[in-house]
């Protein structure tokens, strides 16, 4: 059985805890067992992906990879300067590309000393499919 780590990240949080995927052999949905609060009906990735879209930035970082795949850290930079007004500095907007990279939304590739960022709305599925959006 495969297990999910709740990094307890609400109001009074700060606790670890490692919990088994699925129902628990009671037929109930397995919860945290320190606060008895019950896991979302989604996984956590679809979880990552609601907190990556949550920042300006990184919905900035997006809309320019969906404008233009396959960008480097120094042209998205530019480009969010340029376009959006933005002047993270090249480590911000680098740990924004990890938080995006964890949650699926961005892949990257590695060519020699560069390496670069492309879209991938893969993980927006999940969301459309569980909320279908009506025609």
């Amino acid at each position: 059985m495969g297990h999910d780590l709740d990094l307890g990240g609400g109001f009074g949080g700060g606790h670890v805890a490692i919990l088994p995927r699925g129902p628990d052999p009671a037929g109930q949905r397995s919860g945290d067992p320190w606060t008895g609060k019950h896991l979302l009906a989604y996984d956590a990735p679809v979880g990552d992906v609601f907190r990556a879209l949550a920042d300006p930035t990184r919905r900035a970082i997006l809309d320019e990879l969906q404008e233009r795949d396959d960008q480097t850290l120094f042209e998205l930079c530019a480009r969010l300067i340029s376009r959006h007004g933005l002047g993270s500095s090249r480590q911000a907007v680098s740990q924004h590309l990890d938080v995006l990279e964890a949650a699926g939304l961005v892949t990257t590739r590695r060519e020699g000393r560069y390496k670069f960022h492309s879209l991938d709305t893969a993980p927006l599925r999940a969301i459309t499919e569980r909320w279908r959006i009506d025609p």
